[in-house]
């Protein structure tokens, strides 16, 4: 384990692994592998999501959340645990939380289209009549950060000693989300629960999270001294981190470290903050045992089996989403 204690997340380049000799590659795998080691943490450059996508995306979402409330209510699906369209202020709470995040987000999820007989499994997206363009753009940006994320394990199989191509057979037309999320504006901060923050303390569910760059300061990591750092990624950058699953499948040798988004100062609540992170999982029926490379001595089995349905299923009831 690395006893590296970062003062901000280290930048790593990407096109080092797709493109590089086998000595940037292997370096990439190794500061991929540190840095997943002690702060679960890094930015990437020269991903698959061009800037103009980005923006693209941005507008069409700032265009939806900026609707009256009786209209995207619209798009809130009961039955649907919130995987699918629009999911309401407040509905989500963190691991161990009942206060809810002040937060409002919607959910585009896989498109299964080779017939793939796992698109029993995914409701439809829920399209949004109001902001038309959201649909292309949304699926767009969806593949290019499934693209992406489909590299990012291929190093992290590397680093943990496996086959590059390990994880390409779980992730594929795997149950990942892309999730458009609206910090809203609090007009009056004294009428919000005193504990209530814009996304409490928390852990990813999923393998890893590829998280466009927000709209304003706010997001935290938690450090392994016990300290918050933030954390800023620069316009061509993706924050890459590591979630629960992929904690659980490597035995803990790869963190998902807890991270927050803090309320501004109260002269700034008026203001919103956007997010898109991209949560990206495998198919349910992955196990998510402990890998037998990740066990030891020094590192005993922490975890139980469990297939990556179940653990999803398990948290969503958790963080409010599933009754």
């Amino acid at each position: 384990m690395s006893n590296k204690l970062y003062n901000e997340i280290p930048s790593l380049d990407l096109a080092d692994f797709i493109y590089g000799d086998e000595a940037r590659k292997t370096k990439f795998v190794q500061s991929l592998g540190d840095a997943y080691n002690s702060i679960g943490f890094v930015a990437v450059k020269n991903h698959f999501l061009s800037d103009q996508k980005s923006e693209e995306l941005y507008a069409a979402i700032k265009k939806f959340f900026s609707l009256e409330e009786s209209v995207k209510q619209k798009y809130e699906i009961e039955g649907l645990a919130g995987q699918r369209g629009y999911i309401g202020k407040g509905k989500e709470h963190a691991k161990g939380r009942t206060t809810g995040d002040l937060k409002e987000f919607y959910h585009i999820g896989q498109e299964v289209t080779d017939g793939d007989p796992i698109k029993s499994e995914y409701p439809d997206n829920v399209w949004v009549n109001e902001v038309p363009e959201l649909k292309e753009i949304g699926l767009e940006v969806y593949q290019s950060l499934e693209k992406t994320g489909v590299y990012m394990l291929r190093a992290i199989a590397l680093y943990l000693g496996l086959e590059e191509m390990y994880f390409d057979d779980k992730v594929k037309n795997g149950n990942s989300i892309l999730r458009p999320i609206h910090y809203f504006p609090i007009e009056n901060p004294d009428e919000v629960p005193a504990d209530a923050v814009r996304a409490a303390e928390h852990g990813d569910i999923n393998l890893i999270t590829l998280l466009m760059g927000a709209s304003a300061d706010g997001l935290q990591v938690l450090r392994r001294d016990g300290q918050w750092i933030p954390i800023t990624a620069l316009p061509e950058q993706l924050v890459v981190n590591v979630g629960d699953m992929l904690e659980r499948h490597t035995n803990g040798k790869l963190k998902s470290t807890i991270h927050r988004v803090v309320n501004p100062p109260k002269d700034k609540m008026k203001t919103s903050r956007y997010s898109i992170p991209f949560f990206m999982h495998p198919r349910s029926d992955m196990d998510l045992s402990c890998l037998p490379e990740c066990i030891d001595e020094n590192n005993p089995k922490q975890f139980e089996d469990i297939t990556a349905g179940d653990f999803l299923s398990e948290r969503l009831a958790e963080i409010g989403l599933k009754k």
